[in-house]
């Protein structure tokens, strides 16, 4: 039996178009795709019609694998000699959990490949007219995480460091911490009229976007 192997595939920021080639190519090859909810579906229509589809990720009324599980998920099939895409929003290594499955397929013994994505950090903001540098009014930016693990005692994310250390802040999946997150930011020194923005599905055709002031954002983007 052939070996096979594991490549990770970031699909992008949400606009089936924002794929790379290399990412194209790979997942016209795939034997078995391996997805979350945050890839495009419609990306999965360019897989072969007879590559295995496991989807991955969390959804409303679907099963929800454990990391341990995708991680077996993707062993099993590779050691069975097949060509296995993980299929990732945005860039694998982007708070997308691509460094741990990389770890896991490389002391597994598997051939693992990783194929950068456009990460919804930079092109979400971009799509939607907002650049994350300006020269006169932002030097510097950095990209966390809103949605951490409730079950921790405490935020790994320094907010009160964050809140004057960079000019741009890009937050990731904060849309339901936003109230608390902001809160953190105003509390530390971050002015009330720094311009925000939350975009919603950004680069798709369901895009949301609500613009306003750190001091008002949560308010105004509290029925998206």
């Amino acid at each position: 039996m052939s070996q096979g192997k594991v490549v990770l595939v970031g699909a992008g920021p949400g606009d089936p178009e924002l794929i790379t080639l290399r990412g194209l190519r790979w997942l016209r090859r795939a034997e078995v795709i391996v997805y979350d909810q945050l890839s495009t579906p419609a990306l999965l229509d360019d897989a072969p019609e007879d590559a295995l589809r496991i989807f991955a990720g969390k959804s409303a009324g679907r099963h929800y694998l454990e990391q341990s599980a995708v991680n077996a998920i993707l062993i099993h099939h590779a050691r069975r000699g097949r060509l296995v895409v993980r299929l990732k929003g945005g860039d694998p290594f982007v708070f997308g959990r691509g460094g741990e499955e990389m770890l896991a397929c490389a002391r597994a013994g598997v051939a693992v490949e990783l194929v950068p994505g456009v990460s919804a950090a930079i092109a979400v903001p971009a799509a939607a007219g907002i650049p994350v540098t300006h020269r006169g009014f932002a030097s510097s930016f950095a990209v966390v995480t809103g949605h951490e693990d409730p079950t921790k005692p405490e935020s790994a994310v320094d907010w009160e460091r964050l809140a004057m250390a960079v000019d741009t802040l890009v937050i990731l999946m904060g849309v339901g911490t936003l109230p608390r997150i902001t809160a953190r930011l105003l509390a530390a020194g971050r002015s009330g009229d720094t311009p925000a923005a939350v975009i919603h599905r950004g680069t798709t055709q369901a895009e949301e976007t609500v613009v306003g002031t750190l001091g008002d954002i949560a308010a105004r983007a509290a029925g998206i």
